[in-house]
């Protein structure tokens, strides 16, 4: 089995993800994933689309499974098989915002526990470590917010929403003015002050 990154965006697929697909003869994914290596699909492969990701341990060896941004970030990657990294939401936000990724502390929000992600960024600020929270749209940016202040009002917190597409954003904020998300596919990093 194989794991293939396809990028968080349009893209973003690396060569080695390219051939990969283009070989396959049988290719799982969401339909997000799908639609991102869209025109390396192989006309020849049988084409599933997932939507219970529990199916995709009843594959068989051969398949090829597309994962969204990397799967070892949050991704498919606790499948197991051959990895084949892609560009994630966190190395793409970074590189748009200048956030170094040493040192980086990633915390997935994302379907989780939202409390738990939050106490885990505070005890990370708290540290002098940077923090980048994959979340989903019903996290709560203005709860983090409000604990954040507890640590430090001027904790600077930073919201890239849809990175890799045309209506990509970044909006910057502190932990006493936050910024608001406008979409549902964002990444917050919370940075010391500067």
């Amino acid at each position: 089995m194989k794991i293939v990154g396809v990028g968080c965006g349009p893209g973003m697929l690396t060569e080695t993800a390219i051939r990969a697909i283009q070989s396959a003869h049988l290719i799982a994914g969401s339909e997000r994933a799908l639609d991102l290596a869209w025109e390396f699909l192989p006309e020849q492969a049988d084409i599933k689309v997932i939507d219970n990701f529990r199916e995709l341990r009843t594959l068989p060896d051969n398949a090829v499974i597309l994962s969204t941004g990397d799967p070892m970030v949050s991704g498919l990657g606790y499948l197991g098989g051959e990895i084949i990294p892609g560009i994630s939401s966190v190395q793409q936000g970074a590189a748009k915002t200048g956030i170094t990724l040493t040192n980086l502390f990633i915390i997935t929000a994302h379907g989780r526990d939202h409390d738990h992600a939050i106490t885990d960024c505070c005890e990370m600020v708290m540290s002098k470590r940077k923090v980048c929270i994959i979340a989903d749209p019903a996290f709560p940016i203005n709860r983090l917010a409000q604990k954040l202040v507890i640590v430090n009002p001027e904790t600077q917190v930073i919201i890239c929403e849809n990175l890799g597409y045309q209506d990509e954003k970044i909006s910057y904020g502190t932990a006493e003015v936050p910024p608001k998300a406008d979409g549902d596919m964002f990444i917050l990093f919370i940075t010391e002050p500067e």
